[in-house]
């Protein structure tokens, strides 16, 4: 297995204060989304971060070693509909107690 932390860069710094009615509806299909990866093991974690200088997401993806993470971060709503886009960082190990 491969292990990312994906970190979603919006748009624009003031996204999550400025967003459009389309940018919210798309936001809540990320949601949806990434829930879906959650709950079929793909992604272990995920969710807002807080920063002063523009928040962001990150999540956390654990996939099998013949899959690319490119693959699984195209299919987000939010990237498809062009609102930001992903970095992807290679983990070589997860630690975790939940």
């Amino acid at each position: 297995m491969k292990t990312y932390l994906c970190k979603w860069i919006p748009p624009r710094p003031d996204f999550l204060a400025t967003m459009s009615d389309d940018e919210k509806r798309w936001m809540g299909q990320h949601g949806a989304f990434q829930n879906d990866l959650l709950d079929e093991g793909v992604i272990i974690a995920h969710g807002p971060v807080i920063d002063d200088n523009g928040g962001y997401g990150v999540s956390i993806y654990r996939i099998a070693d013949q899959e690319e993470i490119a693959d699984f971060t195209s299919q987000d709503p939010i990237v498809k509909n062009g609102v930001g886009h992903y970095e992807h960082f290679t983990m070589l190990h997860v630690t975790s107690k939940f």
